[in-house]
């Protein structure tokens, strides 16, 4: 289904293909209303989904600066089909591959990939398997896949002794499974952004209390030429007030069109 918006507007195109469990997973395509430069896929954080308004925002932006920018939700996550319980970093990394070979069975390139927080991790990892994906951005986005273990507090100690757990993260109770916490360990974020072999864009807000700013140092550290860190004064991990999202939003937009 395609979404008309005025002529000065980009159009919005849902667009479905299968997942790494063998589920739907549901994606927003912005078209730019001229023809498209390039393409940017996004991924989206740990218990979010594409239409944060963190995602939103920026397929907004980079719609209107002439990409076309694909939003989905990871499998179990918004409008895809699966089980949020049997989430996995490798499964995230493989949903990323298969929505970046949409864009590409569709005719969006060159591409590139930003991810944010943990779907920022998932997205260095995914890098290897991407060789069409040309440019790559991650905000807010942690060094080490296993620091999204601190979210899960108390509860790990029984999702890893009954194999299963509800766990409250920001208010909201998920269930997990262990293999969640298990297939973290068989990851290393620095690794992948060391071998990264394309330009690569790091963004955090220096009042992200969630993932601290010293998880981007290291992924910037860690990272070849050609490489920017973008250090920003406020926006915390979700970039909610609307001022901090677009000045993140145009410091992104302006990476992609520079480097696709």
């Amino acid at each position: 289904m395609t979404t008309k918006r005025p002529p000065d507007r980009p159009e919005t195109e849902k667009l479905t293909f299968i997942g790494s469990g063998g589920n739907e997973l549901t994606g927003v395509l912005h078209r730019p209303p001229q023809r498209a430069t390039g393409s940017v896929l996004m991924a989206h954080c740990f218990t979010c989904s594409k239409d944060l308004h963190t995602m939103t925002r920026l397929a907004d932006a980079l719609s209107d600066a002439g990409l076309a920018a694909f939003r989905f939700d990871f499998t179990g996550r918004g409008e895809s089909e699966g089980d949020f319980a049997k989430k996995t970093l490798s499964g995230n990394v493989t949903d990323i591959v298969r929505a970046a070979t949409k864009l590409i069975e569709l005719g969006f390139g060159p591409c590139g990939v930003l991810g944010h927080s943990l779907g920022g991790a998932a997205v260095l990892l995914a890098a290897e398997r991407l060789k069409t994906v040309r440019s790559v951005a991650t905000i807010g986005a942690p060094s080490d896949a296993s620091h999204v273990r601190h979210l899960l507090g108390n509860s790990e100690t029984e999702l890893l002794t009954e194999g299963v757990a509800d766990v409250n993260i920001g208010g909201r109770v998920f269930t997990l499974e262990a293999e969640f916490v298990h297939d973290l360990e068989t990851h290393d974020v620095l690794e992948a952004v060391a071998g990264l072999d394309r330009p690569y864009l790091t963004v955090h807000a220096e009042d992200d209390t969630t993932v601290l700013i010293g998880e981007a140092e290291r992924l910037h550290g860690a990272a070849k030429e050609p490489k920017k860190f973008v250090r920003l004064a406020t926006g915390g991990h979700l970039f909610g007030p609307r001022d901090a999202s677009e000045v993140m939003a145009e410091e992104v937009t302006s990476w992609f069109r520079a480097t696709l």
